[in-house]
């Protein structure tokens, strides 16, 4: 049988939609198209647990019989056994078939709950994601999914479990006594109560550790991230103090957590073993005084510990459901953030020239009233280079964001060929742009891998020239396994102008109308820089180019330095204008 699932993301935005602010009622919805699994798992859930139902009753049965002496107590006894050998045999694969219907629709759930987190990362606006960090986005993705199947498990199957149960024990108590059946309901009162009085502090309990947790996983990702530093720097007892501080947290949130549940769990066990008791002290007087038969005391002892089990196993959910619930909270985070980039409906660029104004273009943060960058007014034409230059902080760095499309501007407009940004299909455009971060990031696959990222029916004949013309081939030369070489976790087999070469050679494969070089070749040696830069001039030479740097050899063969002051324009012109000008940009140069 073929288990693969068709995910289809839609039913878990429109239940988060739908039901805004109600987590169960999110959490049905997002079984939409699957409540059948859920019925037949049922149906063989009751054929395969009636031997719990019937033994009982075969035993009192057997029981009366024995001591009424009847004389056809052996035909009893065989017929019985059998049936009960039957039902028995029957439970195996009454039991597969109910675990293959609920685990098709859970496990469902689980992979498209994940999916559709995949799908909404991919489309947050780049400002409001790194807001989040990747430690708590992972904690979502992991455990929060996990904890919502588990959720699933118990809500559609665990609960429907304890409502058969109860609902059998209590039907056939009731048709053979009324008065044993009155005591039976007498736990009910009991069981609310402790729902509610429980319910509140498990709640917050669970909340307060779950973020606790989410917080611990993005700081243990920035330790990892951070060892290198830490380590040269001689810090590591302050980390580890940072992170035992972190951990001591958790345990604190876990103590409080697992003291509410403990407590739950005792009381409510010592209140049904009393129970019990009274249940066998209770019938066995009215055994004694001949309202009920001997036998009868068995199945009624039977059916309240039924019943008692049920009710303890319905409790013992309350914090599973709980810290469950918490978690479509926690997901629903994620999914109904209205930080998105929509470009549904929006009009696909068509193959670019690489022209670009900015008019009177502004941006700000978004929880920030005031402007980084403000009245910027500039014209480019297509295959020209373009350098941005200013002090650490000026904006350089927020507008080659605004020229990828990582935030959009507050002010004024920004026209790729006479097309407003905000007006286009951002990934028509994305795919004809090539970017070269300064913080060089790689995947932990082979070299060919990430120069190939992204691309197909690339010809060897043309990786090579990329090669070549990244100045790569001497790197590769080198590698054990060549092409082939494992790169590491983050590209850590690599030296730092390796990775950066590796990541021109990723940008110049795309073949780019557009590219953007933010520091990219600030972390390469002098020899290394010439042999870049003689590739950068070649595909300069192809397309419109956007450069921040501050190296004299990166920019000075641009056609066009905009000196960035404070998130203004305070200069522009060729370098050999600017060096004349004996402005800002003058300054910055003879005092490097």
């Amino acid at each position: 049988m073929n288990n693969s699932v068709n995910l289809d993301t839609k039913v878990y935005f429109e239940s988060f939609e739908k039901h805004r602010g109600n987590p169960l009622k999110i959490l049905i919805g997002f079984y939409k198209g699957l409540y059948m699994n859920f019925f037949w798992s049922t149906v063989f859930y009751i054929i395969k647990h009636s031997p719990v139902w019937v033994l009982p009753i075969i035993t009192a049965n057997i029981i009366n019989n024995v001591t009424s002496h009847n004389p056809d107590i052996y035909r009893i006894i065989a017929f019985d056994s059998v049936l009960m050998v039957f039902l028995l045999i029957l439970n195996v694969p009454m039991n597969h078939l109910h675990i293959h219907f609920r685990s098709r629709a859970v496990r469902k759930v689980e992979a498209g709950l994940r999916s559709a987190l995949v799908h909404k990362i991919q489309v947050l606006s780049i400002p409001h994601q790194k807001e989040m960090l990747s430690g708590r986005l992972q904690s979502k993705i992991i455990r929060d999914v996990e904890a919502v199947e588990t959720l699933s498990d118990q809500l559609f199957v665990s609960l429907i479990n304890i409502f058969i149960n109860v609902i059998v024990a209590l039907t056939v108590t009731v048709s053979k006594s009324l008065i044993v059946f009155l005591f039976f309901l007498f736990t009910v009162p009991i069981a609310a109560v402790l729902v509610v009085s429980f319910k509140k502090p498990i709640k917050k309990h669970n909340q307060k550790f779950r973020k606790e947790m989410e917080e611990t996983s993005a700081k243990v990702m920035e330790m990892v991230q951070l060892v290198p530093v830490t380590r040269a720097h001689g810090l590591e007892d302050e980390e580890i103090n940072r992170m035992d501080t972190q951990v001591d947290l958790i345990a604190q949130a876990g103590y409080s957590l697992d003291i509410i549940q403990g407590q739950f769990g005792a009381v409510s066990w010592a209140i049904f073993q009393i129970a019990q008791i009274m249940c066998l002290t209770f019938t066995a007087v009215l055994s004694v005084t001949g309202k009920v038969q001997v036998g009868d005391v068995v199945l009624y002892q039977s059916y309240f510990t039924t019943i008692v089990g049920q009710v303890s196993s319905l409790l013992t959910l309350l914090p599973i459901i709980s810290k469950g619930l918490e978690s479509v909270t926690s997901i629903g985070e994620i999914l109904e953030s209205p930080h998105i980039e929509d470009s549904t409906g929006k009009e696909d660029i068509g193959e670019i020239r690489g022209e670009f104004d900015f008019e009177n273009a502004g941006y700000a943060y978004p929880d920030s009233d005031e402007e980084m960058i403000t009245g910027l007014s500039f014209h480019v034409e297509p295959g020209q280079t373009v350098a941005f230059v200013g002090e650490s902080g000026a904006g350089k760095s927020t507008i080659m964001n605004l020229l990828v499309g990582f935030g959009m501007p507050t002010s004024g407009r920004l026209l790729i060929d006479g097309k407003d940004i905000q007006d286009i299909n951002l990934q028509s455009y994305r795919k004809q742009l090539a970017v070269v971060p300064q913080n060089t990031i790689l995947f932990s696959g082979t070299v060919r891998d990430n120069i190939l990222y992204g691309t197909t029916g690339v010809t060897q004949e043309r990786l090579d020239q990329v090669i070549e013309e990244a100045g790569l081939r001497s790197v590769i030369d080198k590698l054990p396994n060549g092409l082939d070489t494992i790169v590491g976790e983050h590209g850590d087999k690599l030296s730092g102008g390796q990775k950066q070469r590796l990541s021109i050679a990723r940008a110049l494969i795309r073949d780019p109308k557009v590219i953007l070089l933010d520091e990219a070749t600030s972390a390469l040696d002098a020899i290394s820089e010439k042999e870049v830069s003689y590739a950068l001039d070649n595909i300069s030479s192809k397309c419109t180019t956007f450069i921040v740097a501050h190296r004299l050899a990166t920019i000075e063969k641009a056609d066009k330095i905009i000196v960035i002051d404070k998130g203004t324009i305070a200069e522009v012109g060729s370098f050999a204008e600017l060096m004349e000008k004996k402005g800002i940009f003058y300054r910055m140069e003879t005092t490097k």
